[in-house]
């Protein structure tokens, strides 16, 4: 690594190592209970954890206050006794039966008082787990209808729930996770640029920011680094999930690189030119292993996606920028376009 380099930490997610189901078959691997996971995390050197809460406190909506706290510091204790750190927490609204039409944007108030008081434990089990980062994926934050929501009144209910997040905590910030569709067909920030120029209508913009994923940029049809630099240009880009996804589809969550090597080139010399995590951002690998692998290999979608980024890290570091100015000064885009796969295929 060259001096001043940034030298990046690795963050995965306990839903990361899943069971198999999908909507056509059941689980094809065992159930594993969290220690287990963040043990195996541990074990490959991962630095963070990212937490949906109740990844942390299972039944969440039974607990009391002083249930969730106590359960969120004993997991604290498990994820440091394994030499890593807690990146975020996420409230996972949409499994939620309350937030059938939506959370924050339901039609039903009672829903919507709902995902703001669970918002807020969310905040809480961070700020026990020495995190002050939270992840808003806005899953059923759309509608399957334009005619069912008025478009000018979820915005309003969006910053009202961001507002009261950012009031219950003063130094919490939140990042918005976009997707455009899936689950709901119609999502309301559906990607970054919207979920930028939504930070400005909160009551603190400077703690509304934003994570990107690389899959859901290519479900809306965009370009990944392309995302990540407008973020990074505004100071947001809070945190990434890196993985990859096989054109317009649902959600596949695969191994980073795998669909598109190129791709993923571009994505990690976006970040080091901008030297994200200089700060103390974390790149987060939010992959998922293919239904047929067996539990005795449940990690390792986990450590190739790290080992890729790493490889390709190189690969950024060691490609000829001044070569490449000459070739974009004489409009040669031909024979950049050739550096490049040279440089990749080397």
């Amino acid at each position: 690594m060259s001096d001043g380099a940034t030298a990046y930490r690795f963050s995965i997610g306990p839903w990361n190592i899943s069971e198999g189901r999908d909507p056509y078959g059941p689980e094809t691997r065992p159930v594993k209970d969290l220690a287990w996971k963040i043990e195996q995390f541990g074990a490959a050197g991962f630095d963070a954890v990212m937490f949906h809460d109740d990844d942390v406190v299972p039944d969440i909506d039974s607990k009391s206050g002083n249930e969730v706290l106590d359960t969120a510091k004993a997991v604290r204790k498990l994820v440091e006794d394994a030499g890593m750190a807690v990146e975020f927490i996420a409230p996972r609204l949409w499994f939620s039966p309350m937030t059938v039409d939506g959370g924050y944007t339901s039609n039903d108030r009672a829903a919507r008082t709902y995902a703001i008081d669970r918002s807020r434990r969310a905040i809480d089990i961070a700020d026990a787990m020495g995190c002050s980062l939270i992840v808003l994926w806005l899953a059923r934050e759309g509608t399957y209808l334009r005619e069912a929501k008025r478009y000018h009144r979820s915005v309003e209910y969006l910053v009202e729930a961001v507002d009261a997040m950012l009031a219950h905590h003063p130094t919490i910030r939140l990042a918005i996770e976009p997707k455009p569709n899936e689950p709901v067909d119609i999502a309301y920030l559906p990607t970054i640029g919207h979920a930028l120029a939504f930070s400005y209508l909160t009551s603190d913009p400077t703690r509304v920011g934003c994570l990107v994923e690389t899959a859901h940029c290519v479900l809306a049809g965009l370009d990944p680094a392309d995302e990540l630099a407008f973020a990074l240009e505004t100071g947001k880009l809070w945190s990434v999930h890196l993985n990859d996804q096989n054109g317009l589809k649902f959600d596949q969550d695969k191994p980073f690189a795998s669909v598109n090597l190129r791709s993923a080139f571009d994505q990690v010399r976006v970040l080091e030119q901008y030297r994200y995590g200089s700060d103390g951002e974390y790149v987060g690998l939010d992959v998922h292993s293919f239904r047929t692998t067996t539990i005795e290999h449940g990690v390792d979608h986990l450590i190739n996606s790290r080992k890729t980024f790493l490889r390709l890290l190189e690969k950024v570091r060691t490609f000829d920028e001044a070569a490449a100015q000459v070739l974009i000064d004489e409009r040669d885009y031909q024979a950049l376009d050739q550096m490049v796969l040279d440089h990749l295929l080397a």
